[in-house]
């Protein structure tokens, strides 16, 4: 069984998504780590799609974009994102809001 090498941090940032002519809409992020996410969502997304995802950390600041996400799981209206493709500023927007998350909150354990 394959465990989790990033912890993933219980979270409440709207976001939206994009994959040219698939797919296209918005979701609640409902977890976060270094690697990827979990978005709740209406939308059917398939496994295996690529998608770009804007992550809306604040109201005060632009949303943080992932140039290109692997959708990996959906059920129950969820769905599961790795991160593949991020802009060096966008890596260490999202490393600097990993570890706020990290010193606010005990890590969750890695859950397959």
């Amino acid at each position: 069984m394959e465990q989790r090498q990033h912890p993933r941090y219980p979270v409440h940032f709207q976001s939206s998504f994009s994959s040219v002519n698939l797919v296209g809409g918005e979701g609640s992020l409902v977890d976060l780590s270094l690697r990827g996410c979990r978005i709740a969502t209406l939308i059917d997304v398939h496994p295996g799609t690529t998608l770009e995802l804007r992550i809306h950390l604040s109201d005060e600041e632009p949303a943080l974009k992932v140039e290109q996400g692997v959708v990996r799981w959906h059920r129950d209206r969820q769905f599961g994102l790795e991160f593949a493709s991020l802009q060096p500023e966008e890596w260490a927007r999202l490393q600097h809001a990993v570890k706020e998350l990290e010193r606010k909150s005990p890590a969750q354990p890695p859950v397959c």
